[in-house]
């Protein structure tokens, strides 16, 4: 064994090795924060005194202090003469009160759901197994839309990752040319939304599973959309796909196998025109497997949620899509770790 020198541990330390082995620490705050509602507190009343933000969140004096400056430590929070006010991209971003660009909702799931299955992780690790409710041989979606709350909460998570990506599709996808647009596996609908939104001849809705359609219908009233946004009740695994000149697939295969994936770029190659574009976009991971950490990151998610999903290379898709007869495809960047992989029929 080679013994380190003095002049060799005098130029090394161990400061990053503890900052991320401690990262938990900040992520739990930020997610505690959203969950007592501290940005929407206080873009409600706004700036605040230790105290009185205190009192309004009912927290114990104990901690309260120490929790509201890691938050202004964090670069969550700012402080001035004492009192607590939100960031302007806490405000924008974490006040519920703001739907169109509150991303909180998926700080929830992760705050409910994600961050103790996480703890699982050398578990799923060892065994390949999920750690989730498919643990115990459930199907993960009958058991969240059999409760409610919980779907609500799992469309807001949705929705909240998915509302910036939608602005960004909107604008990178070339829409001059295309009339009508279906969301695949839509959820609350975020994606046709923004397209909706920013594109008025656009047409078109979301398929998807029939307990988000109540959900997925609101929303859109709710924009105003109505007359152009309608939901499509299905199963995409077992019912055909509603025809359109671009059908997407957002953060959805991730969840699927390979045999699962390779079966749905098949059923949306049969159901798009000869010309038509599939829109796959997710925390695509790059090529050389070595720059999208978030990525990586999301599929030991897949791993620890699904029985068999995981993230992939653009690369891998554009296989896969070319296996599934789609004549060309592309990788274009969207925002932030996201890309699309863009398939033509």
């Amino acid at each position: 064994m080679t013994q380190s020198t003095p002049a060799t541990e005098g130029q090394l330390s161990p400061e990053a090795i503890m900052k991320l082995g401690m990262a938990y620490w900040s992520s739990k705050v930020l997610l505690s924060a959203v969950e007592l509602g501290v940005f929407s507190v206080l873009a409600d009343v706004g700036a605040l005194q230790g105290d009185a933000l205190r009192k309004r969140l009912d927290l114990h004096p104990r901690g309260a202090s120490a929790f509201f400056d890691a938050l202004v430590s964090l670069g969550m929070l700012e402080r001035d003469a004492g009192r607590y006010a939100n960031t302007p991209e806490t405000d924008l971003f974490l006040d519920r009160s703001k739907p169109v660009t509150y991303m909180g909702g998926v700080l929830e799931m992760a705050n409910t759901t994600l961050y103790q299955n996480w703890g699982s992780l050398t578990e799923a690790l060892r065994t390949g197994a999920p750690q989730s409710e498919a643990k115990e041989g459930k199907d993960f979606f009958e058991v969240l839309y059999s409760d409610k709350e919980k779907t609500e909460q799992f469309v807001r998570g949705m929705s909240g990752a998915s509302n910036y990506i939608g602005q960004m599709l909107a604008t990178k996808f070339p829409w001059k040319n295309r009339y009508s647009v279906i969301d695949i596996g839509c959820s609350g609908g975020t994606a046709s939304i923004q397209i909706a939104l920013a594109h008025a001849h656009i047409t078109g809705g979301g398929f998807d599973l029939p307990p988000l359609g109540s959900i997925f219908e609101e929303r859109v009233a709710e924009f105003g959309l109505s007359d152009r946004l309608s939901f499509t009740a299905g199963d995409f695994f077992t019912d055909p796909l509603p025809r359109a000149d671009v059908l997407i697939m957002g953060q959805l295969l991730h969840g699927f196998d390979l045999s699962q994936r390779r079966l749905l770029l098949e059923k949306t190659y049969a159901a798009l025109p000869d010309g038509g574009a599939l829109v796959v976009y997710d925390s695509i991971i790059d090529d050389e497997r070595r720059a999208n950490t978030y990525g990586l990151l999301m599929s030991l998610t897949m791993l620890i949620q699904t029985p068999g999903g995981f993230e992939s290379t653009g690369a891998d898709y554009r296989a896969w899509m070319k296996d599934a007869g789609f004549r060309d495809s592309y990788v274009e960047h969207l925002t932030g770790p996201h890309s699309m992989v863009v398939g033509i029929k």
